[in-house]
């Protein structure tokens, strides 16, 4: 599959401590997890969890979800152990908390550039306080980068705003982190919808993330999954206007013109780069099923 196209529709959290967890994750519709060995497992079960996520993880059956583990903080009693422990295993991404820095991840990453297991591993940043939306610029440019997680839960604590439906107080934070990420060229997935059994309001919060431009939403359980899904996917109608738009401009270039018209409206080069990005994507997503 092209990394560049790579779904991240719906990215779900899963404590690394619940073995039952991890079986049924085998068998749900996601595009990503995250395994938490953090803010979900309680102090007196770290070290059973860094054991029983390493073993999960070495025996496999994920197939093509992307894989992604949350470590606990460097500045933590466990954050040095999780991430030696991961590393043994070779894991396809670990994602770093609170990361305010570009020198917190360059450290991470030379870390996994000494162990031959993790030639292949990403980091990805958890954005989730002022200085790091501050700083969002550098920590996407840091090595090894591959996303940012919207922390959007911290992020709303540390600014002292309230919650509001439309996300009002977090719009600058939410774009400037958007913004960094697009210009690194890496991924960035909205923060998760607390309130789970609310499919309106999921629904609604997925659709204001994809007309930011996320590439999808954190969930917290299995049945927000479908919404993200379904929300954060090309519709059959943008599926449609992007072959559309492909075929007119080919039409057009092939009889020495620039531009081309579909539906009314003017066709140029930079809606055919979105018009195969579109359709990139939605090849990408079938592929997984």
């Amino acid at each position: 599959m092209d990394l560049a196209a790579r779904p991240y529709r719906s990215v779900l959290y899963i404590p690394g401590s619940k073995k039952r967890a991890l079986e049924k994750a085998k068998t749900l519709p996601v595009d990503a997890i995250i395994f938490d060995l953090e803010d979900a497992v309680a102090v007196e079960e770290k070290a059973n969890a860094r054991a029983l996520l390493t073993a999960t993880l070495s025996a496999g059956g994920y197939g093509k979800r992307s894989q992604i583990v949350r470590l606990n903080g460097a500045d933590t009693d466990w954050g040095a152990e999780d991430l030696a422990a991961i590393m043994e295993i070779g894991p396809q991404a670990v994602l770093l908390p609170k990361v305010e820095s570009a020198e917190q991840v360059a450290s991470v990453a030379a870390t996994l550039d000494a162990h031959p297991a993790c030639a292949e591993t990403r980091i990805w940043a958890m954005i989730e306080t002022p200085r790091g939306v501050l700083n969002a610029e550098d920590i996407a440019a840091a090595p090894r980068m591959g996303g940012f997680v919207m922390g959007t839960n911290d992020l709303a604590k540390e600014l002292n705003c309230r919650f509001r439906a439309d996300r009002l107080p977090l719009q600058t934070s939410l774009q400037m982190a958007l913004l960094a990420a697009r210009a690194a060229g890496i991924v960035c997935v909205d923060g998760v919808y607390n309130a789970f059994k609310d499919e309106a309001g999921l629904r609604q919060e997925c659709e204001q993330g994809r007309d930011l431009g996320m590439d999808g939403k954190t969930l917290i359980h299995p049945a927000q999954v479908e919404i993200a899904n379904d929300v954060f996917a090309p519709s059959t109608q943008e599926v449609d206007l992007a072959r559309r738009q492909i075929a007119a401009f080919e039409e057009a270039e092939a009889k020495g013109l620039g531009v081309a018209v579909v539906d009314g409206k003017i066709v140029e080069n930079l809606h055919i780069v979105t018009a195969k990005a579109t359709l990139a994507k939605a090849e990408a997503i079938a592929s997984l099923t």
